[in-house]
């Protein structure tokens, strides 16, 4: 199974921005549509962003479209995501995996996850 590592997260205040960094550990991110999901406390997990391998195509959750931007270099097998304009509502635990596709942003099953970073977002 892939193995991801995360990290960038952090306490903000609302409108504040972060950027989150996902690592490949031991493979090369290059073949992988990549995906950001977070959990809140007391929710499933939700798709957040995803993106293609080549990083030509992009999907975001309504709740974030217009305040979040994904990326990715694969030459350095990191995938970005920089949260602007963040909410309270954005408070979760973000973790990065590999996705079904671009379109259907959701983890594919049976994947492990890594320690996720949290993201607390202060009102």
């Amino acid at each position: 199974q892939l193995q991801f590592v995360e990290s960038g997260g952090g306490l903000v205040q609302a409108g504040g921005s972060l950027r989150l960094s996902c690592a490949a550990s031991g493979f090369t991110l290059d073949y992988y549509a990549i995906g950001w999901f977070r959990q809140a406390p007391g929710k499933e997990r939700e798709g957040v962003s995803c993106i293609s391998s080549s990083g030509e195509s992009t999907n975001y959750a309504d709740s974030v479209k217009g305040r979040f931007t994904i990326s990715r270099d694969n030459a350095k097998s990191t995938v970005y995501l920089q949260m602007n304009s963040l909410q309270p509502e954005d408070t979760a635990v973000y973790y990065c995996g590999e996705s079904v596709g671009v379109r259907a942003c959701m983890p594919i099953s049976g994947s492990s996850w890594g320690q996720g970073t949290q993201v607390t977002v202060s009102s």
